[in-house]
């Protein structure tokens, strides 16, 4: 595995790459407080680390804090039941850093964030895609959300621009 971000596609630009960074904070997968080896592509739910990304590890790990258990994996924490889905109309082979990266360009594509990105609409664009990552503020699943603030600021040190 490798320590280097991944190139996620041309059409990716400096405030979309900056929101994906700060959504793997958000998420805690890069955050510099987890153990893992590859900017949080390689972090199961929990904190545990996977070691291929051939597919989905599909490990169901249980989380007694919340009550729950999910197979959430990788930087974006991707629900096994959503990467088959995902894989086959993208048209990917694995769950490398690359297919994990277009599988949330694709998430955030669907609820209609990508313009708002662009243009440094990172509020709304937040309150466009809360519904897929339970981290973000107003996500309402009763996990752990981040405050605006630094999830904002998470943005802003990774790149992104505000208008």
């Amino acid at each position: 595995m490798s320590t280097a971000r991944c190139e996620i596609a041309p059409q990716t630009n400096a405030n979309r790459a900056a929101f994906l960074d700060a959504l793997a904070w958000a998420e805690g997968t890069d955050n510099g407080r987890q153990a893992t080896t590859d900017r949080g592509y390689d972090v199961l739910v929990g904190g545990g680390l996977f070691t291929s990304y051939a597919t989905h590890p599909n490990i169901l790990v249980p989380i007694p804090r919340y009550k729950i258990s999910s197979t959430a994996a990788g930087r974006y924490q991707l629900l096994y039941r959503w990467y088959a889905p995902y894989a086959k109309s993208l048209g990917l082979i694995d769950f490398s850093p690359l297919a994990q990266d277009k599988i949330a360009l694709q998430q955030i594509r669907e609820q209609g964030a990508l313009p708002l990105i662009d243009a440094g609409d990172f509020e709304l664009a937040i309150a466009k895609v809360r519904n897929i990552w339970a981290s973000l503020p107003g996500a309402g699943y009763g996990q752990n959300e981040q405050q605006m603030a630094n999830l904002l600021a998470a943005y802003s040190r990774a790149g992104g621009a505000i208008k």
